[in-house]
């Protein structure tokens, strides 16, 4: 889908630590509509990861943050059935993503606004610490099932994080500078190109937007634009590698470059936490690699290096599975209920 180009801002956002690109001019941006706590961009994780391995170094990759649990909701008149409901609606998802999923999930999110306005504050600090705050928040409900969704609990979620200052973190994040970014991302979500109000496709989320509780729209979360010279490709809501990497492919030909998949070892001291799908689409030969902890979860297992798994908030582990040699043992670890 090509158009003129939507007037949203165009400073470079943070991009998934890895391997320096090639020697491209980056003339691309791509723009990540997303919430730390919305279940379909959890899901979409590994193939978004592995997009930005490809594009790493070559674009400019911006995130901007929906909120897909807006402060001005009413509550529920029922917070518990609520609860069911989602935690039902969370298993349906993981039933197309394979994403993990916690056992109990404690409440539905009350507001996305605190773990944005975290995860916004955290590129302050690199791009590095950015995804791993990111990273963090999102697990704090599918991991641990209990959303951030506070002020405490945002900053908590990100406590321990490698290069983490995590007082000028609560300072950004309270900062009006950073609520006025977060306010600029929650209006430019809910100005979508025409090319998104209806999709279609094979997707069990294919991304048409969304009408809001006052009448109007928004992205579908995820959804990515690909932007170059003028002009816009639209990738609405969950959709296969190859779909993203045409998009780029359209604007830019010969941009997208499939990253080479890592040593496992290699690929979890990158990236610090794997889904399943992550590792089966990020990595090769043999897994576990020595010293990986793994956390069980109601949607399989989420992967763990050993120094992460070291100040993760919530967990208690247990011994070692007996069928593991020595060389490849793995701890596992539960959330705590």
């Amino acid at each position: 889908m090509t158009m003129p180009t939507d007037p949203g801002r165009t400073n470079p956002g943070p991009k998934d630590p890895g391997p320096a690109g090639a020697d491209v001019e980056v003339d691309v941006e791509v723009v990540e509509y997303t919430d730390p706590l919305c279940p379909w961009a959890w899901g979409s994780e590994p193939v978004l990861r592995r997009l930005r391995a490809a594009l790493d170094g070559r674009v400019r990759w911006r995130r901007v943050y929906g909120i897909l649990f807006d402060q001005d909701e009413d509550p529920a008149p029922d917070p518990a059935a609520e609860t069911l409901w989602y935690a039902r609606h969370l298993e349906e998802i993981g039933r197309h993503t394979r994403a993990p999923r916690a056992f109990r999930l404690r409440r539905v999110a009350e507001s996305s606004w605190p773990a944005s306005l975290v995860a916004a504050a955290a590129e302050a600090q690199g791009p590095e610490v950015a995804e791993r705050v990111l990273r963090r928040l999102r697990e704090s409900v599918f991991v641990l099932g209990e959303p951030a969704d506070s002020p405490e609990l945002a900053l908590a979620a990100a406590r321990g994080v490698p290069g983490l200052d995590g007082e000028r973190l609560a300072a950004d994040a309270a900062s009006d500078a950073v609520r006025d970014r977060v306010r600029a991302d929650h209006a430019e979500t809910r100005r979508p190109v025409p090319e998104v109000l209806s999709a279609g496709g094979d997707s069990p989320h294919p991304g048409a937007a969304k009408e809001t509780p006052d009448g109007g729209l928004r992205y579908a979360l995820p959804t990515l634009l690909v932007r170059r010279a003028g002009a816009v490709r639209a990738v609405p809501g969950r959709r296969p590698y190859e779909e993203y990497a045409e998009a780029v492919e359209a604007l830019r030909p010969g941009l997208p470059a499939d990253p080479t998949p890592l040593s496992a070892g290699a690929a979890l001291a990158r990236y610090r936490s794997l889904t399943e799908p992550e590792r089966t689409l990020l990595t090769h030969g043999p897994w576990p690699p020595p010293g990986a902890v793994r956390i069980d979860t109601a949607g399989g297992p989420l992967w763990l290096h050993p120094e992460e798994a070291a100040v993760r908030p919530a967990v208690r582990a247990t011994p070692p599975a007996a069928t593991l040699t020595p060389s490849r043992a793995a701890r596992t670890i539960r959330p705590a209920q």
